[in-house]
This record gives C-alpha cells, sequence and structure tokens, in this order.
C-alpha cells in the first residue's frame, strides 16, 4: 500500500535531501557551533518513515538538551492545547508509520504517556528540578541516543554484502 502515496514535488525532494543542522541564537555566545550529525540522521529521510524520523531527530534534541542541564535538573516537556500540562520525559518511541509517543509522568507524579501524530508534532522541552536531587541524574538522551547508535550499527551488519565476484557467460568459473 505504501506505494499508493502520492507525493508533491517539495515533498520528494525533502524525502531525498541530506540532512543537516544550521542553528543561530541571539546572542553570538548560544550559537551552536558546527556538528557532527550522529549517524542515523546523516541519511536521507526517504528510506524512513515519518515517525521513525521525528523520534531519531527528537533523540539529538533531547540529549543536545540535557547536555545543558545543571545536575539538579532533568528533561521535561510542556504539552498545548489542554490542561496536561508539564510530562517528565522518561521514554520516547514511535510506531510507523506516523506515530511518535512520549512516556512519563506529570508534575504529581502520575504515570503519563503522549501518543502523537507526526505532523501534529510540537515539543517544548523545559528543564525542571529534579524530585529527587538526592539521587543520580537520570539522562534520557544519553540512553536514547545508545539506543539509537546501537540499531544503526546492527542495520548495517545485516545489509547483504556486495557480491564482488564475476557474473555472467564470460565469468571465470570457480576452482577449489
Amino acid at each position: 500500500m505504501a506505494d499508493d502515496i502520492i507525493a508533491t514535488a517539495a515533498e520528494a525532494l525533502e524525502a531525498e535531501a541530506l540532512p543537516r543542522l544550521r542553528e543561530v541564537h541571539a546572542d553570538e555566545a548560544g550559537d551552536a557551533a558546527p556538528q557532527a550529525l550522529p549517524p542515523a540522521l546523516r541519511k536521507p529521510a526517504g528510506a524512513k518513515s515519518p515517525a521513525r524520523w521525528a523520534y531519531e531527530r527528537l533523540i539529538h534534541y533531547v540529549k543536545r538538551f540535557e547536555d545543558g542541564l545543571e545536575p539538579g535538573e532533568e528533561v521535561a516537556m510542556a504539552m498545548t492545547g489542554g490542561p496536561s500540562g508539564v510530562l517528565r520525559i522518561k521514554g520516547m518511541g514511535y510506531f510507523d508509520p506516523d506515530i511518535v509517543t512520549f512516556y512519563g509522568t506529570d508534575p504529581a507524579g502520575a504515570k503519563t504517556q503522549l501518543i502523537q501524530h507526526v505532523t501534529q508534532l510540537s515539543v517544548i522541552l523545559r528543564a525542571l528540578p529534579r524530585p529527587r536531587p538526592e539521587a543520580p541524574a537520570r539522562r534520557i538522551g544519553f540512553r536514547l541516543a545508545r539506543e539509537l547508535e546501537e540499531e544503526e550499527e546492527e542495520e548495517a551488519e545485516s545489509e547483504p554484502q556486495e557480491d564482488t565476484a564475476p557474473h555472467g557467460p564470460d565469468a571465470a568459473p570457480e576452482t577449489s
């Protein structure tokens, strides 16, 4: 059924474009220095579902956000469009082709899950004081990035190796 999808020329070009990241901030000290993207983000989006592509880029943003947190802070996200408020991020995932999900707790400590369609994705990352500052910080961005790298390595290992042996009627026969 995926072949039945009709894309505009702009969508087709976007799917094949090599990703790049550029940021400019009001204060030059806040400008992000050019950096190498993780391997998962260097490939064109065309081979990925919208959910996976959004998930991988969110991991990048969460990890970078956590890199700037103070020891007593942790990442949370604010939600719009309802009274749900803030979710302390404890996990993220995706469901192909177009759903991204966030797992965590709300300010009262209740278990919370946000299920979001990629076309409606809008995330505000916030730094909140950790509820138990005496406990070690648990950085989800690091774990997500590590899992993504491991998945990337597994996919590379499972790709069929290129057969460089000559083929065709003029190919030399194998000898033992």
